[in-house]
């Protein structure tokens, strides 16, 4: 089958374009507002996109809580979303007052971190301190204004849980992180293969 997207007439009972490009890394964001109050949401258009120095983002489809508290505060805390966590990740993604913390309503504890104000998610095995860098609100081929917004950090800080290192290495198969992927679906990781590349 082939569709235009800009007619979206693909004849399914459902988009198939998030199911298409998946699965995606939830980034769960943590942040604070002007008032330090806080917020917690995921977000599965994230991903690093770049090492040196390590930089991650994630995009907003409307200019939400986490996007206007990064630019109000400058720093943000992404957490991972595990398998153990996947109810509470569920609950933080209702759509509730600014005022309501999402780490009350869905009962987890707050830990603080090192080198941001923004706490972050206690039981989660990882965890990236992020300074904001910098929020671009994306246009169309036309030129439009889309209501998509991506926001850029960069990690200042790691943390990570000694039980999921294993011979010097983070095993994911010891927290299984979540991803998104299409409809209301989502997948843990549970096996992973290694290859090499090859040398041509």
């Amino acid at each position: 089958m082939f569709y235009e997207t800009s007619s979206n007439n693909h004849g399914l009972p459902h988009n198939p374009f998030k199911a298409i490009v998946s699965p995606r890394p939830i980034g769960w964001i943590s942040s604070l507002d002007a008032e330090g109050r806080t917020n917690l949401a995921p977000y599965s258009f994230f991903n690093a996109v770049g090492d040196r120095p390590p930089i991650v983002m994630f995009s907003s489809s409307g200019y939400k809580d986490s996007a206007a508290n990064v630019e109000a505060t400058g720093e943000f805390v992404c957490n991972m979303a595990s398998w153990d966590l996947k109810d509470e990740m569920n609950v933080s993604s209702a759509a509730v007052p600014s005022e309501t913390s999402e780490f009350e309503l869905s009962g987890l504890d707050m830990a603080a971190s090192r080198l941001v104000r923004t706490p972050r998610v206690a039981r989660a095995v990882t965890a990236l301190e992020c300074k904001h860098l910098q929020t671009i609100k994306l246009t169309d081929l036309e030129g439009a204004e889309t209501d998509n917004w991506i926001v850029f950090g960069q990690v200042v800080g790691i943390h990570i849980d000694d039980s999921i290192i294993v011979n010097g290495k983070v095993d994911v198969t010891r927290y299984k992180p979540l991803s998104r992927l299409g409809y209301m679906e989502y997948a843990a990781i549970t096996e992973v293969f290694e290859m090499s590349r090859p040398t041509i």
